[in-house]
């Protein structure tokens, strides 16, 4: 009995340390800070709660390493979990930064693109614009050249009707003086025969003593034929019709050096008559005029009265 007991009671022991050196393993407790109890017993079971002692310092410390390095893990673990987390949060912000970027860079391209075609647009406009004002400019010079040329062709008619007048007139006119001169060369031949070398020299004298007043009748007679010129200038040029026959128009004519008409001004007569005189007035531009400056003084304005000739 005394051996059983002395055997059972270490085993008991042993049993009761085991037990609770689990639970305090189990609580966190650590043995290394706490005194080791004082144990009066025999040698034998000494001995064995020794040995016992040991193998359960030896695992708890075992487990204490296993707990630790669990810890350590779950440590690792977290650190590694955190740090994807915050990787991921990083990655996040980063892709929400590009998204942002690239929805600026859409949003940007687009205002580009409209600025371009907004531009084009208008270069387009500005271009047809151009076009049309240059097809109107080249329209404006045909036509302008048109009229030119129109122009042109009408006045030079017009001066070639005037110098087959003036030609017509001048050859009149040098006929009337011919023969004109060769009746005073008759009349004086005439005169010469009749008359004596002293009735010459009185008519000389008479001649001289009234030259003035010969002179003025030069004037009246070239004044007389240079308005009947112009009378007939007229009517080669005036329309007539049987409503104007009988009927006549007086009127104000002012002419240049030349025989150009300066100006026109009816004075009375038919109104019909005198709207055709006004017509071959201005049809006919110039009128027969005398280059003698006295003779040209008597018609450069004068007053005529014009009535329609009937063939």
């Amino acid at each position: 009995m005394a051996m059983r007991s002395d055997i059972t009671i270490p085993l008991i022991i042993s049993a009761g340390i085991h037990i609770g050196v689990i639970v305090i393993v189990a609580m966190g407790v650590d043995f290394s800070e706490k005194p080791k109890p004082q144990i009066q017993a025999s040698a034998p079971a000494v001995q064995a709660v020794v040995v016992d002692q040991n193998k359960v310092a030896q695992h708890v410390e075992r487990l204490k390493a296993e707990k630790r390095e669990a810890e350590r893990k779950e440590k690792a673990r977290q650190d590694e979990a955190n740090r994807q987390v915050r990787e991921a949060r990083k990655e996040r912000e980063r892709e929400q930064a590009r998204i942002k970027q690239l929805e600026q860079e859409r949003k940007q391209k687009e205002i580009e693109t409209k600025n371009a075609a907004d531009a084009a647009k208008a270069a387009q406009l500005k271009q047809k614009q151009e076009k049309e004002k240059a097809a109107k400019a080249e329209a404006d010079r045909k036509q302008k050249e048109k009229e030119r040329k129109a122009s042109e062709e009408a006045a030079r008619k017009a001066a070639e009707k005037r110098k087959a007048e003036e030609a017509a007139a001048k050859k009149a006119e040098e006929e009337r003086k011919r023969k004109a001169e060769a009746e005073r060369k008759r009349k004086a031949e005439e005169e010469a025969r009749r008359q004596q070398e002293q009735m010459m020299q009185d008519a000389l004298a008479a001649e001289q003593a009234s030259l003035s007043q010969t002179r003025n009748k030069q004037v009246t007679s070239e004044v007389s034929r240079y308005t009947s010129m112009i009378r007939a200038t007229i009517q080669r040029n005036l329309v007539v019709d049987e409503s104007m026959r009988g009927k006549s128009c007086r009127i104000f004519i002012r002419l240049a050096n030349d025989g150009f008409v300066t100006a026109s001004k009816i004075l009375s007569g038919d109104p019909v008559v005198c709207r055709a005189t006004k017509t071959a007035i201005n049809k006919a531009g110039r009128l027969p005029v005398s280059n003698e400056p006295d003779v040209y003084n008597k018609l450069k304005e004068i007053n005529l009265t014009v009535q329609p000739e009937f063939n």
